[in-house]
């Protein structure tokens, strides 16, 4: 079951980076203005927001299986829309396309729910790191293949910087394929027949997982999420056109992507480890310190620099792993079974809405200002994880203090009693 999902991550690893090396540029193309570079993020995160609803209530409904399928068809329908836009050279239709597109980016991140399904509480994080990490390969891949797929489409007619689409294109289709054929049985329909795990009691006696079943646990993990999501759509999604603008191809612009994109994969695993050795909140702190040292290193960094450029998407890459897999356990750890698929989605709109609303802005910031300026500001503002962070960790701190002091005075209760009839006897 595991290996089906990661096949399937890989496909849409590099059907999801293929498009984010080159839609910014390719609307830049389009529209010529660098202010709406940034809104084919911002319309592909919008789509991921419908799509996260719509794929949550079918995996709920239904099953994963066929939840993830439909959503990633969805996605290489809206590619091949991208293609077409740009042989045509409407950007209205590139626009709704890109929406469409965006439910790939959305059900590449629902899957990763998918390993947790089955998986106890105190090895959450690692289940879902496990399927995280497989969009490492196709994600350091795709980027790298804009070259190529560029010349390809040059070969067929088709504008050069259309060319990854078709990649995502393929690669999505395969992924709703590979799922549709192999996915069985389905694991969140296998985990309703499965006993109620022990989350709740995991929990409360101190383990791995730190986050409790409550509303406050979901809203924690969501924000968590949300702002990690906001300021690495921002930075990356203008990352390209920066590099393109200090006279540097798509190549760099690639290898930056891919350099990011491994790194917002491949630490999943020791991510996963931190997340059930140390807890979730210490490491969705180690997220927004993270953030804000990619976004100072980008915002100084010389515009011809793509070493340092690079770095510095390394280091978002890494603070928006930690801050994914770290809210991902907070909100696993927070849901009954019962209604996981359906809330997770409704987590998912937030982090898509916290996405598009990162991609509109950073063109536009970046053409009312500068790119350093953006980059500055992402850094900064993800540090507004840590208080939220601390404030979660003393309400646990204190709700562990109660439930500490009820035993106590259960035990208590029951040594009375056990005098008392003593006494009586």
């Amino acid at each position: 079951m595991v290996r089906v999902l990661v096949a399937a991550q890989i496909l849409s690893g590099a059907g999801l980076a293929a498009g984010v090396t080159v839609g910014a540029l390719l609307a830049k193309d389009m529209l010529d203005s660098t202010g709406l570079a940034g809104l084919p993020s911002a319309l592909l995160t919008a789509g991921s927001a419908l799509a996260a609803v719509a794929v949550g209530r079918m995996s709920q409904a239904r099953g994963r299986r066929p939840g993830l399928a439909a959503g990633y068809l969805i996605g290489a329908v809206g590619s091949l829309g991208v293609v077409a836009a740009a042989v045509v050279d409407d950007p209205v239709l590139l626009f709704v396309a890109l929406f469409v597109y965006g439910a790939g980016n959305a059900t590449n991140l629902q899957a990763r729910y998918a390993g947790a399904d089955l998986a106890d509480a105190s090895h959450r994080g690692r289940a879902v790191a496990t399927v995280l990490v497989a969009t490492t390969l196709g994600g350091v891949v795709g980027p790298n293949l804009a070259a190529p797929t560029g010349a390809l489409a040059e070969s067929l007619g088709i504008p050069h910087l259309a060319g990854p689409f078709l990649l995502a294109a393929a690669a999505y289709a395969m992924a709703a394929l590979v799922l549709t054929l192999c996915l069985r049985p389905d694991p969140l329909l296998l985990a309703r027949t499965m006993p109620v795990d022990g989350d709740a009691s995991a929990a409360e006696n101190g383990t791995a997982a730190q986050a409790t079943r409550s509303d406050g646990g979901v809203a924690v993990g969501a924000l968590v999420m949300g702002v990690t999501q906001l300021v690495m759509v921002a930075i990356m999604t203008m990352t390209p056109v920066h590099i393109h603008d200090h006279g540097h191809g798509t190549a760099a612009s690639g290898l930056v992507i891919a350099i990011h994109v491994g790194a917002m994969y491949l630490p999943s695993p020791l991510t996963g480890w931190l997340v059930d050795r140390y807890g979730r909140l210490p490491v969705a702190a180690a997220a927004g310190l993270t953030l804000l040292a990619a976004g100072l290193l980008a915002a100084t960094a010389p515009g011809d620099s793509v070493a340092l450029l690079a770095l510095a998407l390394a280091l978002l890459g890494l603070g928006w792993n930690f801050g994914l897999l770290a809210g991902t356990a907070i909100v696993a750890d927070a849901v009954p079974v019962a209604t996981r698929a359906k809330t997770q989605g409704v987590v998912d709109v937030s982090i898509a809405i916290a996405g598009a609303a990162g991609g509109l802005g950073s063109g536009l910031v970046v053409a009312a200002a500068s790119y350093p300026a953006l980059a500055s500001t992402g850094g900064i503002l993800a540090v507004a994880v840590v208080p939220v962070v601390a404030y979660a960790s003393r309400g646990q701190r204190d709700k562990g203090s109660n439930v500490g002091n009820r035993r106590s005075g259960d035990a208590g209760v029951r040594t009375k009693s056990v005098a008392e009839s003593a006494d009586l006897s």
